[in-house]
């Protein structure tokens, strides 16, 4: 399965999995970016990426984490 930039809940849980260590809530978008982007999963253009999607993840992340 290849995630995209829509795909925040999805996106969510594969970084929860691959970094269990981080908080959701202290992360700056530059480094969530970095993260998505070298999930092995993702496979979209990083050039269609804003704001707004990362906020999505990251709320997504902190929801799913409870």
């Amino acid at each position: 399965m290849s995630l995209k930039w829509i795909d925040s809940l999805e996106l969510a849980i594969a970084l929860d999995e691959a970094h269990p260590e981080a908080d959701p809530g202290h992360l700056n978008f530059v480094d969530l970016r970095n993260m998505i982007l070298a999930l092995d999963e993702f496979d979209d253009d990083p050039a269609h990426c804003g704001e707004r999607i990362l906020e999505a993840v990251i709320l997504a992340w902190i929801d799913e984490r409870g």
